[in-house]
């Protein structure tokens, strides 16, 4: 199926916010300093991969910050939607640049691994500043696993949207 109209690609975005909002508090591991470890991250490379820079960025912005805001997290609200949205812009723009060079497979993992070191810098230094920079290092490995997880799954899911032959460009 090809979503063509803009309709549909705003449809398709506000589905897959509501599924980062919902991957985000389905699995909740506290972390050290007040946050925690989630499996939104899958989505919001989803989000960047195959929507446009616009919808990607809203979809994994507000579909990660409402799971903030439900979940009881709203200090991380605003900092989140500016973090996962760089994530899916970051993926989407760096898979654009390379894919017609390299295989899609390979582009799909360069590009997501960038996002996710955008993510794990971006609440480095959002929890430096709250917390202090030399507390704030507490969270990167286990920021870092979740990006390993996020960018596992989101690969595995545009594979499953690609075998249903679900195209958003």
């Amino acid at each position: 199926m090809k979503v063509k109209s803009s309709t549909q690609k705003l449809a398709f975005a506000a589905l897959l916010a509501a599924l980062t909002c919902v991957a985000t508090m389905v699995i909740k591991i506290p972390s050290p300093l007040k946050g925690y470890l989630n499996l939104g991250d899958c989505v919001v490379l989803t989000a960047g991969w195959v929507l446009s820079p616009l919808y990607g960025f809203l979809a994994a912005g507000l579909g990660s910050a409402l799971a903030d805001l439900f979940s009881g997290y709203p200090t991380y609200a605003i900092a989140t939607f500016a973090i996962k949205g760089l994530m899916a812009l970051a993926a989407w723009g760096i898979y654009k640049a390379l894919h017609k060079k390299i295989n899609s497979p390979v582009s799909r993992i360069i590009s997501g691994f960038v996002a996710e070191v955008i993510m794990v810098l971006g609440y480095y230094v959002f929890e430096g500043f709250m917390y202090g920079f030399a507390e704030s290092l507490v969270n990167v490995p286990a920021n870092a696993v979740q990006g390993a997880a996020g960018l596992i799954l989101g690969f595995a899911l545009v594979k499953i949207l690609e075998k249903a032959k679900i195209s958003f460009n």
